[in-house]
């Protein structure tokens, strides 16, 4: 078994490197790894627990290795909802090429012990791997290294995957999301994808973001992204060895009742269960009322929620449409509102075991979102400096506590919120 020691983590860094992807974000699990805290002043490193060098298996692993088959006795798919929850007492991949582990090495070195401290809450935890059209070229080789390469860093860990290859980049009525030809190669790339995982273990959160914006298309082009990915969920849900979740919005975006028949149309019957809050930062608690209305008209599927972001809550606002009427509409800050923190750490222990399988990181506290309030570009860069607010502001709660507004006992205006 592979764990985790405070030592040498530049070697690591060095040894990993054959098995990193570039620029593709990751984020989340459920039952916490047994992963110590750090000691500060050392980096960490993953060394095999006779602390022989790991180098030389590693890379011949990443060559040649197989692909991960861990196991916890119980059915991966879990498709009948009464089936146990597939995710209990497994143990997930905590990726050392991530940019948050480089970040947190970075710090160490340079005797930064607060911001180490601050950026080993991400790095220390499991996070999904994003693959999407971003993943780039080659990325059904891409995808069997990083299989292959859990198996030689952390043998018997699970890895954690988001796929998101649905094209949404605007938003009005003569949007084509490129139309059938996109149509086409999204369906061949689900194909590749399923063939590069083949039987390994894993857990799949399935097209982030895919169903809220569906009126994002042009009319005629609606019922295609959802044809599309029915298609998706077809193939993947063959997979033997494969736990998935369909994206299914968030408690302050689409109504349940829309959600669900959406979710119907494109097969959850045939996976585990959908997944909440994935880019959003509404409460824990408020998803889980949401996600019980969706699973009553799903059939009742179990489903998660990502805490990547909502440790504080969402910022939202009212508008008012018309004051003497006192009509009015809540408002989302969803473009890197300020002062937000990580959520309750990923763990299979809920407040609703019966339907809830796991608050996971599937988000990725870190990663740019776009220009809006101080954000690099290109989407996708890694900031620093948001990835320590949100370790700086991480909470536990589940619900905004008594006494709070915007998830802090202080008051802070709009602005200064990021709204």
């Amino acid at each position: 078994m592979w764990v985790l020691r405070p030592g040498r983590l530049l070697a690591l860094v060095t040894v990993t490197a054959a098995c990193a992807l570039p620029a593709t974000p990751a984020g989340a699990q459920v039952p916490t790894p047994e992963l110590p805290q750090p000691s500060l002043g050392a980096a960490p490193d993953i060394l095999p627990a006779d602390g022989q060098d790991p180098t030389p298996p590693a890379l011949r692993d990443c060559e040649d290795g197989g692909t991960p088959h861990a196991s916890n006795g119980l059915d991966p798919h879990g498709a009948d909802p009464r089936s146990p929850n597939p995710l209990t007492g497994l143990r997930f991949f905590v990726d050392p090429t991530e940019a948050a582990f480089h970040s947190y090495s970075t710090y160490m070195r340079r005797g930064q012990r607060y911001k180490a401290n601050l950026m080993w809450k991400l790095a220390g935890q499991p996070r999904f791997r994003w693959f999407g059209r971003f993943t780039r070229p080659n990325f059904t080789k891409k995808v069997r290294d990083y299989l292959h390469c859990v198996e030689a860093i952390q043998p018997g860990t699970v890895p954690l995957m988001t796929v998101m290859r649905h094209q949404g980049k605007a938003c009005n009525r003569h949007y084509t999301g490129g139309g059938k030809a996109e149509d086409a190669r999204t369906r061949r790339w689900y194909d590749k994808f399923a063939q590069a995982v083949g039987d390994a273990r894993v857990v799949i959160a399935f097209e982030p973001d895919s169903l809220g914006t569906v009126d994002c298309l042009a009319y005629d082009r609606r019922k295609a992204r959802l044809d599309v990915l029915r298609y998706g969920v077809n193939v993947l849900s063959k997979l033997p060895n494969a736990t998935i979740y369909l994206e299914a919005g968030a408690s302050d975006w689409e109504p349940a009742k829309r959600t669900a028949k959406q979710l119907r149309y494109i097969g959850i019957s045939k996976v585990r269960g959908f997944m909440l809050n994935v880019t959003h930062y509404d409460w824990t608690a408020n998803n889980i009322a949401h996600g019980l209305k969706i699973s009553r008209m799903t059939g009742g599927k179990h489903f998660v929620i990502n805490t990547a972001f909502n440790g504080r809550g969402a910022v939202h606002f009212r508008r008012w449409i018309s004051r003497s009427r006192h009509l009015w509409r809540t408002m989302n800050v969803w473009c890197h509102p300020l002062k937000r923190g990580l959520g309750p750490a990923p763990t299979a222990s809920t407040a609703r075991p019966d339907k809830v399988d796991g608050y996971l990181w599937i988000g990725r506290p870190g990663y740019s979102a776009g220009s809006c309030n101080g954000g690099p570009l290109p989407v996708g860069t890694w900031w620093a400096d948001r990835a320590l607010m949100f370790a700086k502001y991480a909470t536990g709660w589940i619900r905004p506590p008594r006494g709070t507004s915007n998830g802090h006992f202080r008051r802070f205006s709009l602005s200064q919120l990021g709204g």
